[in-house]
C-alpha cells in the first residue's frame, strides 16, 4: 500500500491515551453547563441507588423482623411508609438516568460534528502528496468508523464510567459504615478483579487498534473496486478481486477477532467472579450474624451492597472494548488532524487593478477586469504592483516525489504571454509533472520557477492558483446541476457568463439538449453523461474562470476527432491572449503551438515549433512521422 502508512506489530498499544482523552473533552469545553447537569443528575442516580439499599436494613431489622413474631399496625404503616420512600428515591434514580443519558447524547452528537467539521477543514489545507500517499478508503473510515466509535463512548460509556465510580465510592463508603469485617472481604476479591480487568484489556486494545487499521484498509481496497468495476471486468479480474478482497478481510477478520474475544471474555469472567464475592459475602455474613456481631438486615443490605460493588466494575468491563475502540479511532483521526498543513510562505498577492493613461498600476476594489500582483517589500515598506500577463519561466529545475530519485533535471523554459507551450513525451517523461510545479502542488527543491518575474515561492498558493485554470485528463464532476458544475471554475459568474463558457468550449449545443438543461442534476461524477461530454464540461469550467495562464493536460484524450474538430475554433479563442501549457499524446493538438517541447527522462531534449522539429528530424520527427509511438 502506498504511503507511510504502518502496520501495527504485536505488542504496540495505542498512544497517548490520556492526550487523546484529554483533547476530546476539550471538545466538549463548551457544552460547561450540560457537563454540569449531567453530573448533577449522575449524583442522583448513583445516590438513590445507594440511598435506597440503606432503607433496606431498617426495612428488615424495624419492621420484618418485629412483625414476623408478633403483628402490629402501627409497624406496617410504618413498614408500607418506608416502602413507598424507597419506591420514590429509586423512581428519582431512573428519571435522573434516563435525564443525564439524554443530555450526554446530545452532547456527545454536537461534539462529533465539531470534530468532523476539524477533520474536514484540516483535510482542505492538506498538500496533494497527503492524498497521493493515502489510500481514500482509509481516509473516508476515519470520518466513519472512527467517528463512530468515539460518538458510542461519548453517549454511553463515558457517564457510565463516572457512574460506575460515584456508584462504587459510595457503596464503599456505606458497605465500611455497615460491617468493616465483610468490607475486608470485598477488598481483596476487588484487587483480583482490577488485576483481571488489567490483563485482559491491555490485550483487548492492541488489537482494537489493529483491527480500525485493517478496517480502513479494506474500505480503501472495496472504493477501487467500486471505482473501478469496468476494468475488473472487461479484464476478467474477478476472482482476482475476490481473493485480495479475502486476504484483506481475513486480515481484518483474525485483528477484530482477537480484540473481541478478549473484550467479550472480560465480561463473564468478572461477572462470574461478581457471584463468587455474593456468594462468599453470603456465607461469611451468614456466620457473623449467627454470632450476634451484625443484624440480619445488615446482611441483607451488604449483600446488595456487593451486587451494587460488583455490578458497576463489571459494568466497566462491559464498555472498555468500547472505551478502547474509541481510544483507537480518536487516536488515528487526532494523528489526521495534527498532520502539517500545506506550507504556504507566500507574501505576493493577487488583486483587481486599474492602469492609468501613463502604464501606472493601482490596485481596485471593484473588478476592473485588470489583475495585478501586490508586491510587498519588507525592506522599506514600499508596494509595488505588477500586471499579471502570463510570463512563466523554468530555470534549471530539479525536482523528484522522492529523495534520490528525480524526475525533472534541469529544466529551463520561458513561456511569453499568450505563448502555446506544449510538452511531448513518453508517459514518466515528466510533463504532468511541470505543471504540477507550476501549481505549486509541489515546490522545487533546485532551481526557480518564476511567474511574471516573480518567484513563485513569493506568491501565496491561493492567489497563484486563482490565476490559474486546469483541465485535467480525468475530469472529475461533482454532483450537482450542469450550471453549478461550470460555475465552480467562478462561483462569481452570472447565468449569462456560464452559458457563454459553454458555447465557447462548444458544449452548449448537448447541454441544451439535455433533460433539463442546464439545470440537469449530474450524479457519481457525470455518470448520466458520455467521456466527450464530461470532458467538454470541465473545459467549459476552466473558460468561466477567465484565468491569464491555461493548463491542459490531455484535455481532449477523451473526446473524439469529430469533437475535437468542432472545439477547436473554441479553444483558440479561450487561449487567445492567454499563455497556454498543453500536454497531448495527440500530436495533431499541438501543431500550432509556438514552442514544443520533447520531454525525455526527465529532460528538455528538443525544443522549437513544429516546423523547425520537423525539419531536425529527431525524436519529434520520428512521433509525427510513426516512426516512433509514444507509450
Amino acid at each position: 500500500m502506498p504511503g507511510p502508512m504502518r502496520e501495527l506489530k504485536p505488542g504496540n498499544k495505542p498512544k497517548n491515551v490520556g492526550r487523546s482523552l484529554k483533547r476530546i473533552f476539550d471538545y466538549m469545553a463548551e457544552y460547561k453547563f450540560q457537563l454540569v447537569l449531567v453530573l448533577f443528575f449522575i449524583l442522583l442516580s448513583a445516590g438513590a441507588q445507594i440511598i435506597g439499599t440503606s432503607f433496606l436494613k431498617a426495612v428488615i431489622d424495624r419492621y420484618i423482623e418485629p412483625l414476623a413474631r408478633n403483628y402490629d399496625s402501627a409497624l406496617l404503616k410504618g413498614f408500607i411508609k418506608t416502602l413507598l420512600i424507597m419506591g420514590l428515591i429509586y423512581l428519582l434514580g431512573a428519571v435522573s438516568t434516563y435525564l443525564f443519558s439524554r443530555i450526554m447524547l446530545n452532547v456527545s452528537t454536537k461534539t462529533l460534528y465539531k470534530i468532523r467539521v476539524d477533520l474536514f477543514d484540516k483535510m482542505e489545507s492538506f498538500p496533494i502528496k497527503y492524498f497521493d500517499t493515502h489510500t481514500h478508503g482509509d481516509l473516508m473510515s476515519r470520518y466513519t468508523n472512527d467517528t463512530d466509535t468515539i460518538r458510542e463512548m461519548l453517549s454511553n460509556s463515558v457517564a457510565n464510567f463516572i457512574s460506575s465510580a460515584i456508584t462504587v465510592t459510595g457503596v464503599f463508603t456505606m458497605m465500611i459504615v455497615f460491617s468493616w469485617q465483610l468490607t475486608i472481604l470485598v477488598v481483596c476479591m476487588l484487587f483480583i478483579m482490577l488485576k483481571v480487568i488489567k490483563k485482559i484489556g491491555g490485550k483487548s486494545g492492541m488489537y482494537f487498534k489493529a483491527q480500525q487499521k485493517k478496517l480502513g484498509k479494506v474500505n480503501g481496497f472495496i472504493e477501487e473496486m467500486f471505482e473501478g468495476q469496468k476494468v475488473v471486468k472487461v479484464f476478467c479480474h474477478e476472482e482476482t478481486s475476490k481473493a485480495q478482497f479475502e486476504k484483506l478481510n481475513d486480515e481484518l477478520c483474525e485483528a477484530a477477532t482477537n480484540a473481541n474475544t478478549f473484550a467479550n471474555i472480560l465480561m463473564p469472567i468478572m461477572g462470574n467472579l461478581s457471584h463468587i464475592l455474593y456468594a462468599c459475602t453470603a456465607v461469611f455474613g451468614g456466620v457473623l450474624a449467627v454470632m450476634g456481631s451484625i443484624s440480619l438486615g445488615t446482611v441483607v443490605a451488604f449483600l446488595q451492597y456487593t451486587r451494587s460493588f460488583s455490578q458497576p466494575i463489571t459494568q466497566i468491563s462491559q464498555q472498555l472494548n468500547s472505551v478502547l475502540s474509541a481510544l483507537a479511532g480518536a487516536e488515528r483521526i487526532f494523528d489526521m488532524i495534527d498532520e502539517r498543513p500545506e506550507v504556504d510562505d507566500g507574501y505576493v498577492t493577487l488583486v483587481n487593478a486599474r492602469m492609468d493613461a501613463s502604464g501606472n498600476i493601482s490596485e481596485a476594489k471593484e473588478h476592473t477586469g485588470i489583475w495585478a500582483w501586490k508586491h510587498p517589500h519588507k525592506s522599506d515598506g514600499t508596494v509595488t504592483y505588477t500586471q499579471v500577463k502570463g510570463d512563466v519561466t523554468f530555470d534549471n529545475v530539479v525536482f523528484g516525489y522522492e529523495e534520490n530519485k528525480t524526475v525533472l533535471n534541469g529544466i529551463s523554459l520561458n513561456a511569453k504571454p499568450g505563448q502555446k507551450i506544449a510538452f511531448v513525451g513518453s508517459t514518466g517523461a515528466g510533463k504532468t509533472t511541470i505543471t504540477n510545479l507550476i501549481n505549486r502542488f509541489y515546490d522545487v527543491p533546485d532551481g526557480k520557477i518564476r511567474y511574471d518575474g516573480i518567484n513563485i515561492n513569493k506568491i501565496k498558493k491561493d492567489d497563484l492558483r486563482s490565476s490559474l485554470a486546469m483541465v485535467l485528463q480525468d475530469s472529475h464532476l461533482f454532483t450537482g446541476t450542469v450550471m453549478e458544475n461550470i460555475r465552480y471554475g467562478n462561483l462569481n459568474a452570472g447565468d449569462e457568463e456560464v452559458i457563454a463558457a459553454a458555447k465557447l468550449a462548444n458544449a452548449h449545443s448537448f447541454i441544451k439538449h439535455l433533460p433539463h438543461g442546464y439545470q440537469t442534476m449530474l450524479t457519481s461524477d457525470g455518470a448520466n453523461l458520455s467521456q466527450g461530454q464530461r470532458q467538454l464540461i470541465t473545459i467549459a469550467r476552466a473558460a468561466v474562470a477567465d484565468p491569464p495562464v491555461l493548463i491542459l493536460d490531455e484535455a481532449t484524450s477523451s473526446i473524439d476527432t469529430r469533437t475535437e474538430a468542432l472545439i477547436e475554433k473554441g479553444m483558440d479563442s479561450l487561449m487567445e491572449g492567454r499563455t497556454v501549457f498543453v500536454i497531448a499524446h495527440r500530436l495533431s493538438t499541438v501543431r500550432n503551438s509556438h514552442a514544443i517541447m520533447v520531454l525525455e527522462n526527465g529532460e528538455i531534449i528538443e525544443r522549437g515549433n513544429h516546423n523547425e522539429l520537423i525539419e531536425q528530424k529527431g525524436k519529434y520527427y520520428q512521433l509525427y512521422t510513426g516512426m516512433f509511438e509514444l507509450s
